[in-house]
């Protein structure tokens, strides 16, 4: 059993890990992990595809006990994302810039990885589920395209949770505990428990709870001005905002440096106040829930299976340090940063046999309630109309103009929804050939209300607008009720649809001999609903569909129509998907074939070919021209897409799987060659383009590389497992309107190292009364990252000085001479130059002992030995540089019991 928390990049972390010896003495051979990779139960090691598995009780043996601890085991798996419940996965390189997290539920890409809880879909774009992981049967984790049998997301690999189901053998209980302290950080706990009950022979049932409370780490701390703190910058407010202010540098100069200061007659420019929000270790996260389970055996042929998982996360704080401060656990927050994140998924299975087909029916129902408020105030530093929002600028003379307190909030009240259906069928006949083949349906819908606080409602500009949004009642544009601070609003319903049918077909040539081919047909349509303050979405999509003169002329279209027809008619904007209901629609076929050998019964060579693809992405401000064209004449003729296309990637494999030595060695590894055409990338440039989030195809990307994983049982009492990839990744195409803006032909992909690997060694030691100790180590590395699909470190790293007072300190990757996106010189008077930040690599240890007598286990843990500060992603989405990092050195007991 596997009591512990285990998030979709939890998971994928865990995967890259080879198989761990059994709790027990250590066995005689290496054992064999069944899984359904391919919709049939079968070992891993006869699969002729790439897979990793770990069962319940190897991920025991890990002794990994949170998030960040996971992303340190990730030879061939990429986590990005800003903390718990806001994280995405990329498998293979296959990575690019996803959505900022404040609005990803408006407009995000979807998901390249499909992650699975048993056998239904839980991913959403920009947010996947964050299943806690607790009674866990196995995780399969499956590189490279897997869309023929898992669908849209699986693009670029297929992660899966399978949970422990009701046991109609007997009664078994089982409790687990953990308690931990963090260097510099709060103390952590977790109660674990589960219950089987055989209530007759025919109906069974479990339930699995679990709390764990994980203690923070970092500082809010008080934000002072000229000691790294934020300052406020003129000039950088002035040049983002088409050269509003008259005098930004003399402002700047008369800034007062002293923090609580919010009065236009004592500052130019006025650093924001957290006095009253600092605090130690502020960002904690708290995993509850359940999971029920009831398993009917209906008769000899068919049985059924209800399940039903409920899970609150609530987080608070930030998981990342501000670099600009002293020490790596510093942030300066201005406002309260919450999360609360709940679930409810029910899920259904009918298995039967007719003669020589076994039938599976599944489907499952979600219901997901999202409320987040966070900190905004660095929205101050990268939009447009910043001085609009913060500065007194009109009307008053240079020795007048002030820009007050740039504090902002966003808060977001989310509710998404999921319902699938999957009929399949496999052929169990004795006879070279089988089939697998079935039906899949699938409708999602977020339904979002996202309000921003971005102005100062003191100033005399936006003063009166926002009288006029908010009205005598407090009702604003969109709508509302809406409270008065409230300037900017998004109330949107996304919804997409899909239906597939599928098939894989396997026929054996020889006893040793065996090619395969699969097919899926998709539709699927993407409807996009609702409206922002001042700007009619719905209108909008309809306009382009129908491209009816009369429609652009619609309140809130906010398009010229005689320009955007004539966009469509030069081919600068395709609207050829697009209905004129404003649904978009797409349908294809994508296939996939293989063919494998056995050369003994230990030893499988495979070859694969199969083709992924993640669906188009409607844009809310499709078809609109760049704001700042004619600041920056590389935006000149740019208009943003009325959807970003679909991209594709196309995958050719050659894998070896073997059991050498008596069973001593395992050896699987598997070599790679990727195609991405058009890869999708989110897009966040409100000093050129817009100040609103969109989509956008970047060009077409190259990936090489290779993954392994070994296994060793040394001697009866040690067993060492290793895995590690290799990746070499670059962009081969760029799409025109982003040349100078993206990094160039031949750049790599972002957030993916050349090089990655880990080591672990479990060894065993009898003691007296039938008891057993052992000793774990691990050692895992990951090698330098890029940031982003944007060259503007430079530009960031600007703003950041001027905000603050200092920079930031990271290490940039010059890419280009100039960045045409930035808009704006640096204090030399020269273009900004082109570059990303750099991840840099970490080394992260392991180390627990312990002892057990395979009723009860008590360990003594040390992860992350060595205190290792890690960069496992730097945020730039607030324009100035956020550093989400591990968990410090943490020293932990854990404490189980397992009564069968």
């Amino acid at each position: 059993m596997r009591k512990t928390q285990l998030s979709c990049a939890i998971v994928a972390a865990l995967a890259t890990t080879p198989l761990a010896a059994q709790e027990s003495k250590a066995p005689a051979k290496l054992e064999t992990i069944e899984v359904t990779a391919t919709k049939r139960a079968e070992s891993i090691q006869d699969v002729p595809v790439a897979v990793q598995a770990l069962n319940g009780k190897a991920l025991e043996n890990l002794g990994i006990s949170n998030f960040q601890e996971y992303v340190e085991f990730l030879p061939n798996v990429v986590f990005q994302g800003t903390g718990p419940g806001q994280n995405e996965i990329f498998i293979r390189g296959a990575a690019t810039t996803q959505t900022n997290i404040n609005v990803s539920s408006v407009q995000a890409l979807q998901p390249s990885v499909a992650f699975y809880l048993d056998e239904q879909p839980v991913s959403m774009a920009g947010r996947n589920l964050d299943v806690y992981a607790t009674d866990i049967e196995r995780v399969e984790v499956l590189p490279g395209p897997q869309g023929t049998l898992f669908g849209a997301s699986s693009q670029a690999g297929t992660v899966r949770m399978i949970t422990n189901k009701p046991d109609h053998s007997g009664f078994s209980a089982g409790v687990d505990t953990d308690m931990s302290m963090t260097k510099g950080g709060e103390m952590s706990n977790a109660l674990e428990a589960y219950f089987n009950f055989a209530i007759t022979d025919d109906l069974a049932v479990r339930v699995a709870a679990y709390n764990d409370f994980q203690g923070g780490w970092v500082d809010n701390v008080l934000n002072v001005p000229g000691e790294g703190g934020y300052i406020g910058s003129a000039v950088v407010i002035d040049r983002i905002s088409s050269g509003t202010l008259a005098d930004p540098q003399s402002m700047d100069a008369r800034r007062i440096t002293s923090p609580g200061i919010n009065s236009m007659s004592e500052a130019a420019v006025v650093s924001p106040d957290n006095a009253e929000l600092v605090e130690d270790d502020f960002n904690d996260a708290t995993y509850s829930g359940a999971r029920f389970g009831l398993s009917y055996i209906i008769n000899d042929d068919w049985d059924a299976l209800i399940q039903h998982t409920q899970q609150t996360l609530n987080t608070e704080g930030v998981f990342a340090y501000d670099p600009n401060l002293d020490g790596e656990s510093s942030t300066n927050r201005f406002q309260n940063d919450e999360n609360r994140d709940a679930f409810g998924l029910t899920t259904w299975t009918l298995e039967g046999r007719l003669e020589k087909l076994d039938i599976v029916y599944t489907g499952g129902y979600l219901d997901r309630e999202i409320d987040t408020t966070t900190d905004y105030t660095g929205y101050t530093n990268g939009g447009l109309y910043s001085a609009f929002y913060v500065c007194n600028y009109g009307g008053v003379s240079a020795d007048e103009q002030r820009c007050l307190d740039p504090t902002k909030f966003y808060t977001e009240d989310t509710s998404s929804t999921r319902t699938t259906h999957e009929l399949r069928f496999n052929t169990t006949m004795d006879t070279p050939w089988r089939l697998t083949a079935g039906i899949f349906y699938d409708e999602q819908e977020v339904a979002t209300v996202g309000q921003f606080n971005i102005a100062n409602t003191d100033l005399p500009p936006f003063a009166d607008l926002a009288k006029t949004l908010a009205g005598s009642e407090g009702i604003s544009s969109n709508g509302g009720p809406f409270p008065s601070e409230i300037s900017f609003v998004n109330d949107v319903t996304h919804t997409i649809e899909q239906i597939a049918v599928f098939g894989q077909l396997e026929y054996d040539i020889t006893d040793k001999l065996t090619v395969s081919a699969g097919a899926r047909w998709y539709e699927i349509d993407d409807i996009y609903r609702g409206a922002t303050t001042g700007d009619d979405v719905t209108a909008r999509l309809r306009a382009f569909g129908s491209l009816d003169p009369a429609l652009f002329e619609v309140d809130g279209v906010r398009v010229s129509g005689p320009e955007a027809i004539a966009a469509v008619e030069s081919g600068q904007l395709d609207v050829s998907k697009l209905g004129p209901d404003g649904v978009l629609t797409v349908s294809d076929t994508i296939f996939k074939f293989g063919v494998d050998y056995k050369v003994s019964d230990d030893v499988l060579l495979f070859a694969n070919y199969a083709e992924g693809f993640r669906p188009p992405v409607t844009n809310r401000v499709g078809g609109g021209p760049a704001d700042n064209s004619g600041n920056n004449p590389a935006f000149e003729n740019f208009r943003i897409p009325v959807y970003s296309e679909t991209d594709t990637l196309d995958n050719y494999e050659l894998g070896m799987k073997g059991d050498f030595f008596d069973g001593l060695l395992r050896v699987n590894a598997t070599a790679f060659y990727s195609e991405i055409t058009d890869l999708q990338t989110s897009r966040f440039d409100p000093t050129n383009i817009s100040f609103l989030v969109f989509t956008d195809n970047v060009g077409d990307a190259e990936i090489r590389g290779l993954d392994a994983d070994l296994t060793w049982l040394a001697t009866d009492d040690l067993i060492i497992t290793s895995a590690f990839s290799f990746l070499d990744t670059e962009l081969t195409r760029i799409n025109p309107e982003l040349d100078g803006i993206a990094p160039g032909v031949g750049a790599e992909l972002p957030y993916s190292a050349n090089f990655s690997g880990n080591i672990q060694a479990r060894y065993f030691f009898e003691l007296e009364g039938g008891k057993r100790g052992y000793v774990n180590g691990s050692i895992a590395y990951t090698g330098d990252r890029l940031v982003g699909m944007s060259m503007d470190a430079y530009a960031i790293e600007d703003a950041t000085r001027l905000i603050y007072g200092r920079g930031s300190g990271l290490k940039i990757q010059d890419e280009a001479a100039v960045f045409d996106g930035a808009g704006y010189p640096d204090a030399d008077g020269e273009t900004i130059r082109g570059g990303r930040y750099i991840q840099e690599g970490y080394t992260i240890a392991n180390f627990a002992v312990g002892v057990t007598n395979d009723i009860w286990k008590a360990e003594l843990y040390i992860d992350n030995v060595f205190d290792e500060n890690a960069m496992l992603n730097i945020d730039t989405q607030q324009f100035s540089p956020k550093v989400v990092t591990n968990r410090p050195r943490t020293v932990g007991v854990r404490i189980s019991y397992d009564y069968f």
